[in-house]
């Protein structure tokens, strides 16, 4: 019974759940940053860039391609043709800036509403120290 005890304390501490919490709403935000970057910006950087822009779908065959396969990722990846998939970088690459800013920009302002703690008192020196015993030495005269 005691090691059942010791789990139990173990996984009701704060910071194990903390950590939970916070793997349960680090993979939804994941979620929500990729779809920021698929369906808005990569959109208005396909615009800018002056017509359909897809990262996803830009790669390099390695192999022989058999005949009658389509020229999809996923149609050469299905025919086990070896492809260097760098677009998929390049799309993981842009949310992680995206997601980086955003947290940065997200612990800025906590950063900014947190009250300021109060500045320590400055140490005493040891002219002060001499001081507060003569003071206490009068005092007891």
């Amino acid at each position: 019974m005691g090691m059942m005890q010791e789990f139990k304390e173990f996984a009701m501490k704060g910071n194990v759940m903390d950590l939970a919490v916070g793997v349960i709403i680090g993979g939804a935000f994941g979620k929500i940053v990729d779809s920021v970057v698929a369906d808005l910006i990569m959109p208005i950087v396909a615009f800018i860039m002056g017509g359909k822009l897809d990262f996803s779908g830009m790669f390099v065959v390695l192999g022989n391609v058999p005949p009658g396969t389509a020229m999809t990722l996923d149609a050469l990846k299905k025919a086990q043709v070896p492809v260097f998939a760098y677009g998929n970088f390049i799309t993981i690459v842009v949310n992680f800036v995206i997601l980086a800013f955003i947290i940065f920009m997200m612990i800025k302002q906590m950063n900014r509403l947190r009250k300021a703690e109060p500045a320590a008192p400055p140490p005493a020196t040891p002219e002060d120290i001499v001081l507060l015993r003569e003071i206490r030495d009068s005092l007891k005269k």
